[in-house]
C-alpha cells in the first residue's frame, strides 16, 4: 500500500505542474522575517476570475509536495478541486517547536501565541491581497503542528474551515477543549484525525479519547473522521491520510459515480433532477465554488430517469440543462426525448431539429439529434387521455 501511494505521488507530479513562488514577509508579531512558499494551480494564470480555497499546510517543507500531489491527482480526474497551497517554512533549528509553544494552561504562550497571530492576522491577509482566494481555508500538520493547529478551534468563529490533524502531539486539556468545542460550533467544520497502530502510545491514547466523544457528538454543523491505519509509523502513516483527509472534506465534490448512481439515484421514486442541483449547491455553499454541473451528470440523472421510466422528469431537466448549457442542443435534446417517451413524435421531431440549430455538448452531435429527429417521421402521436372530470364533493349537510 505505502510503495503504491509513492508510485502513484511521482507518477501525477510528472504529469502536472504548478507554479510555485517563494514570499517573504516581516512579521510585527514575531518581530522577524518569515518565509513562505504559494503554490497556485494549473490554470491560475489561465483563468484570471477563478478564485481557489486555501490549504495552510504546518511543516510546509516535507508535507508540500505529498498534499501537491494528491490535489493535483484528484483533479486531473475531477475528484478534488484546485487549491492555493500556502507552505510554511519552520523544519529549521527549534522553529517548529517555538511556533507551537505553550503553557502549562495548555493555550498558545510566548513565541508560539505570537506565531498564532502571525497566521491570523498577518499571513494570511497578505495571501488574500496578492492571490485570488475563497473563504473556505483548510489547516494541516503533522505531531507538534498536527497539535497546534487544533488551537484555532478555540476561537468562537475560527478562521479555518477545515482541520487535518495527523498523529497529533496534544497540548494539556487539549481533546477536552476539542471535544467540547466542536460540540457547540456554530459553523460547518470538517475535522479530520489520524493515527495508526504502531504510531507513539501518548499519541493513539489521546486521539482515542477525542474520537470516543465526537463519533458520539450529534452537532449538524460537524463532519469527522477517524482513520487509525495498521502497521504504519508515526511518518509513514501521512501517505495514506492525506488522500484519506481531503477526499473526505471534499465527498460530493466529485462527479456522480456507479456507486453514487446504484445506490442512492435509481433508488429515488422521484425528485431526479432535484437531486442534481441539490448535489452543486451543496458544493457552492461547503466550499464557496460555484461551478458549471458536469455533462456527464446531467447523463447519469437522464439515465436513472429512463430506468425508472419517470418520463415526465426529462421536462425538468431540459429546464435545468437550458440554465446550465445555454446554447447548446443539451436541453432541446432531453425535452425532445420527453416528447418521444410519451409518444408525441411531432413535438419531439420538433425539439431535436431545434437542437440541430445549436451548439454541440459532450456526445451530442448535429448529426446524431438530426437522425433522432429523422427516425420519427411518419410515425403517428399517441392519443393522449383526457383526464377524468373530478366529482364535486357533495356540500356537508347539518
Amino acid at each position: 500500500m505505502k510503495f503504491n501511494v509513492f508510485i502513484l505521488f511521482f507518477l501525477t507530479t510528472s504529469f502536472l505542474f504548478s507554479q510555485k513562488t517563494d514570499e517573504k514577509i516581516f512579521s510585527k508579531k514575531l518581530n522577524e522575517e518569515r518565509s513562505f512558499s504559494i503554490i497556485t494551480p494549473t490554470s491560475y494564470a489561465n483563468d484570471p476570475e477563478k478564485k481557489y480555497p486555501l490549504l495552510v499546510l504546518l511543516d510546509g517543507e516535507y508535507l508540500t509536495d505529498p498534499f501537491n500531489g494528491i490535489l493535483k491527482y484528484g483533479n486531473y480526474w475531477d475528484d478534488l478541486p484546485e487549491m492555493i497551497i500556502i507552505s510554511i517554512n519552520q523544519n529549521y533549528g527549534k522553529t517548529r517547536f517555538r511556533d507551537s509553544e505553550y503553557g502549562e494552561d495548555g493555550l498558545p504562550a510566548k513565541s508560539g501565541a505570537k506565531f498564532f497571530e502571525f497566521i491570523g492576522f498577518e499571513l494570511l491577509p497578505f495571501v488574500q491581497s496578492k492571490y485570488r482566494t475563497l473563504p473556505f481555508r483548510i489547516i494541516a500538520g503533522h505531531d507538534t503542528t498536527g497539535g497546534f493547529l487544533n488551537f484555532y478551534l478555540y476561537k468562537d468563529d475560527p478562521i479555518f474551515n477545515a482541520f487535518i490533524s495527523l498523529s497529533p502531539e496534544i497540548a494539556p486539556m487539549m481533546e477536552n477543549r476539542i471535544t467540547d468545542r466542536l460540540a457547540k460550533i456554530q459553523k460547518p467544520v470538517f475535522y479530520y484525525l489520524a493515527t495508526s497502530t504502531a504510531d507513539l502510545k501518548e499519541i493513539q491514547e489521546n486521539t482515542k479519547k477525542i474520537d470516543d466523544v465526537l463519533k458520539e457528538t450529534k452537532n449538524p454543523n460537524l463532519s469527522y473522521r477517524y482513520d487509525v491505519f495498521k502497521n504504519s509509523s508515526h511518518y509513514s502513516l501521512v501517505a495514506e491520510a492525506i488522500p484519506s483527509a481531503l477526499y473526505f472534506i471534499f465527498n460530493g465534490y466529485q462527479p456522480i459515480s456507479k456507486l453514487e448512481f446504484n445506490d442512492k439515484i435509481l433508488k429515488l421514486e422521484s425528485g431526479y433532477t432535484q437531486y442534481l442541483i441539490d448535489k452543486y449547491e451543496n458544493i457552492e455553499k461547503k466550499i464557496g465554488l460555484k461551478i458549471q454541473p458536469r455533462y456527464t451528470d446531467f447523463k447519469a440523472i437522464e439515465a436513472a430517469i429512463l430506468k425508472n421510466k419517470a418520463y415526465s422528469e426529462l421536462e425538468i431537466l431540459a429546464s435545468y440543462a437550458d440554465k446550465q448549457y445555454p446554447k447548446t442542443m443539451l436541453g432541446a435534446y432531453q425535452r425532445g426525448l420527453y416528447f418521444e417517451k410519451i409518444g408525441q413524435f411531432k413535438r419531439a421531431a420538433k425539439e431535436y431539429q431545434k437542437g440541430f440549430t445549436q451548439s454541440e455538448v459532450g456526445d451530442l452531435t448535429k448529426d446524431y439529434i438530426l437522425k433522432r429527429a429523422e427516425a420519427l417521421q411518419g410515425k403517428k402521436d399517441k392519443e393522449i387521455e383526457e383526464p377524468k372530470p373530478v366529482d364535486e364533493p357533495n356540500p356537508k349537510t347539518e
